[in-house]
């Protein structure tokens, strides 16, 4: 019975060795840890001071080289904006039945020789396929489209966002014609912005000041190649383009600088602006 005891005792003594053995080793460990993390704050506080100086004597370098900017400038023009203005457009609201409708030659013909107009004025589409044409083209996904109006052959003046979606479909594009025309605006889903709205004419109290503005037209004389007629134009100059949007016929605006006949293709305009 004592044999088992005394290796009993014997092995605790043993573990209480080995036990103050591991204390010392972290003592030790934490030790060097310590001493470490002294060398790494001390390290830090060189680079401080190190960096400091040379920056301080960076400035003094800087402030010796006269004439030479420290930041760089912008060496970038001011690029010319692009608006659109569509004239004679033909939206027309008619009561046609039990419900108002903006008139077309294909889907009010009887309606409108009954009432002694010609079918050919009512060409909606036109300005449908215009508005599509500029809100699509790489000049207002570039952001240089500033803004579009569109004045009615009555008379009617409205402006419409660059960002705006057009419908993708004429029948729904006619409803919001027709809503505009009847409501004054139209406004984003969950937002206070109008996106259209109808303003009061002239049109040129809302075009810059400092802009030249060119109307197309096939009766005139002065054919010009566009990127060569554009690429003239100074680059602080806003362009307004002025275009008809009716079936035939020529737009008549006073404030119109220059008229040219030109093959217009808005995917070839922007390189050149």
């Amino acid at each position: 019975m004592l044999r088992p005891c005394g290796i009993k005792g014997q092995k605790r003594k043993k573990r209480e060795e080995r036990y103050d053995k591991e204390e010392d080793e972290v003592e030790a460990e934490e030790q060097s840890i310590e001493k470490a993390k002294r060398a790494m704050v001390e390290e830090k506080e060189m680079a401080m001071e190190t960096s400091g100086k040379e920056e301080e004597e960076l400035e003094g370098q800087t402030h010796e080289m006269a004439g030479i900017p420290i930041v760089p400038s912008d060496l970038k023009t001011k690029k010319p904006g692009l608006i659109f203005v569509l004239e004679r457009a033909s939206l027309e609201v008619a009561k046609v039945g039990k419900s108002y409708q903006i008139l077309n030659s294909d889907d009010h013909a009887n309606f409108l020789r009954k009432n002694n107009k010609n079918p050919a004025d009512y060409r909606p589409d036109i300005v449908y396929q215009a508005l599509l044409s500029i809100l699509d083209s790489p000049v207002n996904k570039a952001g240089r489209l500033r803004a579009v109006y569109v004045k009615t052959d009555k008379g009617v003046l409205f402006e419409v966002k660059p960002h705006v979606r057009i419908p993708r479909t004429y029948k729904r594009f006619a409803g919001i014609m027709l809503q505009l025309l009847q409501k004054l605006s139209i406004t984003a889903v969950g937002k206070r912005e109008k996106l259209l709205r109808v303003i009061k004419n002239p049109v040129t109290q809302y075009l810059p000041v400092n802009s030249r503005k060119i109307g197309f037209s096939y009766s005139s004389e002065k054919l010009v190649k566009m990127n060569k007629y554009v690429a003239a134009v100074s680059d602080d100059v806003d362009i307004v383009f002025v275009v008809g949007a009716m079936a035939h016929g020529k737009i008549d605006c006073d404030y119109i600088d220059d008229f040219i006949a030109s093959k217009f293709f808005l995917d070839h305009l922007l390189p050149f602006m």
